[in-house]
């Protein structure tokens, strides 16, 4: 299901991003994840969370921000519930 689709993310302009899923009704949307950033996102939804111009630029990511990252810590495992 890794088809390319000709568009960026809207997170950090990314041009790789793959194509996830795709609505069982056929034309209704798809889902999109950027190789980069691993932003996903329905092509259904509103332009502010699919397309770079309108995506809020408090939230916008550059490569440098990518990188410089700190990691995510792993969640540990539940404890044994009495």
């Amino acid at each position: 299901m890794a088809v390319e689709k000709t568009t960026i993310c809207p997170r950090c302009a990314y041009e790789s991003i793959e194509q996830l899923y795709t609505s069982p009704v056929p034309g209704a949307w798809d889902v999109l994840q950027c190789r980069q950033c691993l932003y996903t996102w329905r092509t259904s939804e509103p332009a502010r969370r699919t397309q770079r111009d309108a995506y809020p630029e408090s939230f916008r990511m550059t490569a440098e921000d990518i990188a410089s990252a700190p990691e995510v810590p792993t969640i540990p495992p539940l404890r044994n519930q009495p």
